[in-house]
């Protein structure tokens, strides 16, 4: 286990409960997941895994995969059970060729298995068929994408969350429904990259029982420290940025609709996936320094997660040398749904050269709940 700096702030629970991808980007993505050479290894994060093994199940992705739908390279595949019973994985920047930036960019896409049974995870269609279409309107000009953090489902209709802009310069973010599984969707509303200095750029839904859902926010940008804002929503008013609700601590105690104070230390955060499930929360995501995977399993949204237990997922390491919990430019890191916290599968990507950019499904075993 590792545990993260606390702040100031007594902690939450003391209170109330296409043009090809060009070289500049590239290299951004690149930075701290040993595409180029980081210095992590797998020894790094020994002392937090003793109790966590995993093992990679199968590539999700890939020519022999998803080749079939023109997106033999891609990466992300946050998955979300649609209304139909089918997985939809909404995935980042998408190619068709040789390799990753050769034709073809379109972001987001999505990729369906038809039976979704986490033991035979298979990609098996795509939203448009044998040319995976890209799901809301971007061209790419000046180099910018649409890039996924979330999407989710609440009874009959699936909700999508993107990023916009030229990659960790956020202009906005922006929201999207679909009620026919994720083949169309419809603007729903938009949020300004600088609200709460950066810090509501990247979002994660977990959808409760209690009619809300909780959302965890970072800035988006893998080289700036961030902190983690914790609001709540109403499920039937997640398309209406007024109504979202902030958790915060003023004046001795915290509560909702303070200003958002963080929720944890703050650090230089990659992908997170946030999830209400088996009663409890689980939060995963990419750490950066040091390089890992980790995940947090906690009893409510406003749990102190300064004291809850950091678990370490997956471990990087170099190409060649994996194994187990082991991974080569890891980076996403999103539950798979239909996971428990016994049998917990995340999707994990990995780039490390042009051939190797994909996304795989991983099952995690030891995690202490």
């Amino acid at each position: 286990m590792t545990g993260s700096q606390h702040s100031g702030v007594p902690h939450p629970g003391s209170g109330p409960s296409a043009a090809p991808l060009g070289p500049a980007r590239r290299t951004v993505l690149a930075a701290g997941l040993g595409v180029a050479a980081t210095g992590i290894t797998a020894g790094r994060a020994a002392a937090s895994t003793a109790a966590i093994t995993g093992t990679k199940i199968r590539n999700l992705t890939g020519p022999a995969e998803t080749g079939a739908f023109a997106a033999p390279w891609t990466d992300l595949g946050i998955p979300a059970r649609c209304p139909d019973g089918t997985m939809l994985f909404v995935c980042g920047d998408t190619f068709d060729g040789a390799g990753v930036g050769d034709r073809d960019w379109r972001a987001p896409v999505g990729l369906r298995a038809r039976h979704p049974d986490v033991d035979h995870l298979v990609i098996d269609d795509s939203v448009g068929g044998a040319h995976a279409v890209g799901l809301v309107p971007e061209g790419h000009e000046n180099n910018t994408t649409a890039i996924p953090s979330d999407v989710f489902t609440i009874g009959g209709t699936m909700y999508m969350h993107l990023m916009r802009g030229v990659l960790y310069q956020t202009h906005h973010s922006d929201f999207w429904r679909s009620t026919d599984n994720g083949e169309t969707w419809q603007y729903l509303c938009q949020w300004p990259g600088d609200q709460y200095g950066g810090q509501f750029q990247q979002k994660t839904y977990a959808v409760a029982d209690d009619g809300y859902c909780y959302v965890l926010s970072t800035v988006f940008n893998r080289d700036v420290a961030s902190d983690l804002l914790l609001h709540r929503v109403r499920q039937d008013q997640v398309g209406n940025p007024a109504a979202y609700q902030p958790w915060g601590y003023a004046n001795g105690a915290w509560a909702w609709g303070n200003y958002p104070t963080t929720i944890t230390g703050r650090r230089r955060w990659g992908e997170i996936c946030f999830r209400a499930m088996g009663g409890k929360y689980a939060l995963t995501w990419l750490n950066m320094e040091p390089l890992s995977m980790r995940a947090q399993i906690f009893a409510l949204p406003t749990s102190n997660l300064f004291t809850t237990p950091e678990q370490t997922i997956i471990v990087p390491t170099t190409p060649g040398n994996e194994s187990g919990n082991a991974v080569a430019s890891p980076y996403g890191g999103f539950i798979v749904p239909g996971s428990t916290f016994g049998d917990f599968n995340i999707t994990v990507s990995q780039w490390y050269d042009a051939q190797n950019y994909r996304v795989m499904q991983y099952r995690i075993n030891g995690l202490a709940v």
